[in-house]
């Protein structure tokens, strides 16, 4: 049985004194050497309180009732004291003041088994609240958190109770070396992998986040997409292939558009509006944001739309993600292009490229994109705009040295 004795102070915090010249009362506990304080919740002047005593004098009007909750609070941290004491088990300076306040904390659950729980949950919101597409990739890093637990404890789960920085920078070595993942996949991962800690901790599984402290390492984005040159060589190359002729269509149709695979695979009739200037326009609704887009039918994506002309609902041929970048890959090889191109390429050449460099606002480009608010489109087309300064500023310096 633990005989440590346990200490109880009340004190004016002179630090926290308001505009009245009142003060905050707090209670101070010490156990082991170790202290912890908290505010009773009342204010009194300094002249009212008597610090030997540690109790407000009889001349100020509350006294008696204050006095008594000054008793009751003692009572009640010794209470907890000896509560603790009884379960012949050892205990910390944490435990008597959690006791004291009644918080229950729940140690007994563990790292897999609750992220699975929080899947469970999740799942039912496919369609409501997230994608199946985003619910697979929660589904993903638990499985990898789960890899990493039996490789590096030899279990099959781990206490939520033994979490901390160590857990995670371990987890993260993990994602770089066993699964080769690069940095800003390893942040991802971590970040799904953080949402359900967090609410671990709101349902009295962690008395707070152990990974609080933890910055991700940031990761430079860089926007990779064609420029005027390399888009007109994909439009006048002649494919023999009819597989890399409608692969090439359907990047360019995007690159004139900014649609993403998905609104592209999905396009039908019905998202072909005559709109309020008399002109063909794109609307519908974007899948990753469930936020409405419209977005003008420029020529060359109406050319491409003609050419197929399809009799079917969908307006485009029909092909995978997975086969769209392979025959990418072979494309640009063929054309000479020495980039790494994939179809969400076309979305960024539509933005930077189509967009931004013929002097399109950011407004209106992250209007057209759909993006959620326009800080994405400025954390990641900011760059494009210094680059076309840069280039303006070049050829106005010609300019002047030319005079």
């Amino acid at each position: 049985m633990n005989q440590e004795s346990l200490s109880v102070l009340f004190y004016l915090n002179k630090a926290k004194t308001n505009k009245k010249g009142q003060c905050p009362i707090y209670c101070r506990i010490t156990f082991k050497k170790k202290r912890k304080q908290f505010s009773i919740g009342q204010f009194v002047e300094p002249r009212y309180w008597h610090s030997k005593k540690q109790i407000f004098i009889k001349d100020y009007e509350l006294s008696e009732r204050l006095n008594s909750q000054l008793l009751l609070i003692n009572q009640k941290i010794q209470n907890a004291y000896l509560f603790l004491q009884v379960q012949n088990i050892e205990f910390t300076i944490e435990d008597i003041l959690d006791k004291y306040i009644d918080k229950k904390i729940k140690k007994d659950a563990n790292v897999v088994s609750y992220f699975k729980q929080y899947l469970v949950l999740k799942k039912n919101l496919i369609d409501r609240d997230i994608k199946l597409a985003t619910w697979k990739k929660f589904e993903y890093s638990c499985n990898h958190l789960e890899s990493f637990i039996f490789l590096k404890f030899k279990k099959r789960d781990y206490p939520l109770s033994k979490l901390n920085s160590k857990f995670l920078i371990d987890f993260e070595y993990y994602l770089k070396t066993a699964r080769n993942q690069k940095q800003v996949t390893v942040n991802k991962v971590i970040q799904r992998f953080r949402k359900p800690v967090r609410l671990a901790v709101l349902e009295g599984y962690l008395e707070r986040d152990p990974f609080i402290n933890h910055k991700p390492t940031r990761v430079k984005k860089e926007v990779v997409f064609l420029s005027v040159e390399e888009l007109k060589i994909l439009e006048q190359h002649e494919f023999i292939q009819p597989r890399l002729e409608v692969v090439n269509d359907l990047f360019i149709f995007c690159c004139y558009t900014g649609l993403a695979y998905n609104e592209m695979s999905n396009l039908c009739k019905v998202h072909i509006i005559n709109a309020f200037d008399g002109n063909k326009w794109i609307k519908m609704k974007r899948e990753k944001t469930n936020k409405f887009i419209s977005v003008p039918l420029l020529p060359k994506a109406k050319y491409i739309l003609d050419k197929y002309n399809s009799t079917n609902e969908k307006l485009l041929p029909a092909i995978s993600n997975q086969k769209m970048n392979s025959y990418l890959k072979e494309i640009i090889e063929i054309v000479g292009i020495s980039k790494r191109v994939t179809h969400h390429t076309a979305r960024k050449t539509f933005a930077s490229t189509v967009l931004l460099y013929n002097d399109v606002p950011m407004e209106i480009v992250s209007e057209l994109l759909g993006h959620s608010s326009i800080q994405i489109t400025q954390d990641y087309y900011g760059k494009v705009v210094q680059k076309k300064v840069s280039k303006e500023m070049e050829r106005l310096t010609k300019k002047i040295s030319l005079k």
